[in-house]
């Protein structure tokens, strides 16, 4: 919690002082007109009930004078934003067992917290399968980045895996991006086997235009993918075979345009991956940024106004005051 200006507050006390001693009849003698069912005693008891509760509201308004607020994120002034493709295999496959509760659900939960460390930078995602679609074009948006990751799905672009044309549309946007660093994100499980453009020769045109593809192979030698579903409500699998990742292909893809290649068979590894990548890939900060605040003040503003709203209501038509 940090304060714009505390001693702002001091109008506040001030105010309440000379409300009190109006309240207490110090600079003025009040007319009073007591219920007859009210005696004097409980009427002192009550109106000093009241007092408190005006008192309240004037050192709610006396804090929220203070400027009270809570520092949300900083955001630096200048910086040098990074353009980040995250290229993400949604085959069938994906739904492979072996990281639970599978491959695509693991990827999506660990590709969302990296897009949350990157509020400054601009991020876009691509799906493919025997198709390949943008899902979502670069952005700084966290919210959208984090709704559009947890929104993938499987299932319609087809059975294959068009691992080459999903890097050459990945390569095709960010060369149209002015910024200087450009670095592309492939997680795959399969090997490409359909497409017009071959994975190598999508990396040849983004090593051409300085774009750095990091790969990462997704999966285990041992895994199961439901099939379907059978009359008593259990789950059938199939087996895959293993060894079905083409980490050769995925190698020279990184090797060729400076990135790295990975291997993740866990959730623990495949973040492990991405942290390294995080710290590989870090946004250059040149100047000293900006803090973005919640301001608080409005809340305990609206509280004291409603105390002290309440407190003549009561010397009103309780304490029938003429206030």
């Amino acid at each position: 919690m940090e304060y714009k200006a505390i001693w702002y507050s001091i109008f506040g006390l001030i105010a309440l002082l000379f409300w009190s001693l109006n309240y207490w009849n110090v600079l003025r003698k009040p007319e009073l007109v007591y219920p007859i069912s009210i005696g004097k005693k409980s009427s002192k008891s009550l109106r000093t009930i009241i007092y408190f509760i005006g008192v309240v509201g004037w050192l709610l308004i006396s804090y929220a004078l203070m400027g009270p607020r809570e520092p949300l994120k900083s955001i630096p002034g200048d910086i040098e934003v990074n353009d980040i493709f995250l290229v993400v295999d949604v085959s069938r496959s994906m739904l492979a067992d072996d990281l639970r509760p599978n491959r695509l659900e693991v990827a999506k939960k660990k590709l969302r917290e990296f897009a949350a460390l990157r509020p400054t930078d601009r991020l876009g995602v691509i799906i493919f399968s025997e198709q390949v679609f943008t899902l979502l074009p670069l952005t700084t948006d966290p919210s959208l980045i984090d709704r559009i990751i947890e929104d993938i799905r499987i299932g319609f672009l087809g059975s294959g895996t068009n691992i080459g044309d999903a890097l050459a549309l990945a390569v095709a946007r960010a060369q149209k991006s002015e910024t200087e660093n450009k670095v592309i994100i492939l997680l795959t499980d399969g090997v490409n086997n359909v497409g017009n453009m071959t994975p190598l020769n999508a990396a040849r045109t983004a090593k051409e235009f300085g774009i750095k593809v990091y790969t990462i192979g997704l999966g285990t030698t041992k895994s199961r993918l439901p099939i379907r579903t059978n009359s008593l409500g259990k789950t059938q699998y199939q087996s895959i075979p293993g060894g079905s990742i083409d980490l050769k292909t995925l190698g020279e893809i990184s090797s060729m345009t400076g990135g790295k290649s990975y291997m993740a068979g866990s959730e623990g590894s495949l973040k492990e991956i991405l942290d390294e990548i995080q710290e590989l890939e870090k946004t250059k900060i040149i100047s000293e940024g900006v803090v973005i605040y919640d301001e608080l003040f409005q809340k305990y503003l609206l509280l004291g106004l409603i105390f002290l709203m309440l407190t003549e209501l009561l010397r009103k038509l309780v304490m029938r005051e003429v206030v």
